[in-house]
């Protein structure tokens, strides 16, 4: 698979077949991806706690918020939610901040993910105080983003944007919809 085969795969799921469980060792070259990749300084401050497990999944899955654009759809029923979970962690007794490393870590990740025939959604809505309570997180690490995972239940196509329209969206029959700026819009060439 190249690069762009890659991009394209790796779209924000968020219905997953629940049963398809991801191993651990797969969990594991996934993170693997994330310290392979840059960080600002070189400082490596992220950590990612991960979880294929379905009793800690169920701690995790209720401090999530889902598609923010989809207003009458309050996330995956039972049987559709992510089958793994990789939380992004700032170790605070390493650096106080990052630079850019979660985006650039999370996307690593994705495509790994991507590689690997599983699929991922970056959640950013977390109630981060709940989680690290419930998951007995010491304070120095604080949550950046959830990212879910699992073996995709969606099918998600890619269109151009029309009329400035930027929201995703789902038809009736739940093929969900994402508008992309066109190359034109974006790029400035002298």
């Amino acid at each position: 698979m190249d690069v762009r085969e890659a991009l394209l795969k790796s779209r924000s799921y968020r219905r997953f077949h629940q049963d398809i469980r991801i191993p651990e060792k797969d969990l594991l070259v996934i993170a693997d991806a994330a310290r392979l990749s840059p960080s600002g300084r070189n400082i490596q401050a992220l950590k990612f706690y991960l979880s294929n497990k379905e009793d800690i999944n169920n701690l995790i899955f209720p401090t999530l918020a889902w598609a923010g654009y989809l207003t009458d759809w309050a996330g995956p029923a039972e049987g559709e939610r992510p089958s793994a979970y990789i939380i992004q962690l700032l170790d605070t007794g390493i650096a106080a901040g990052t630079l850019c490393e979660e985006g650039i870590t999370a996307q690593s990740m994705l495509l790994q993910a991507v590689e690997l025939g599983y699929g991922g959604c970056i959640i950013g809505a977390v109630k981060r105080d709940v989680l690290r309570k419930s998951l007995g997180l010491p304070d120095r690490l604080r949550i950046l983003n959830v990212i879910a995972l699992g073996k995709p239940a969606e099918k998600i196509v890619l269109e151009d944007m029309r009329d400035g329209q930027f929201k995703y969206w789902r038809d009736a029959d739940g093929t969900h919809h994402v508008p992309k700026r066109s190359i034109e819009e974006l790029v400035i060439i002298p």
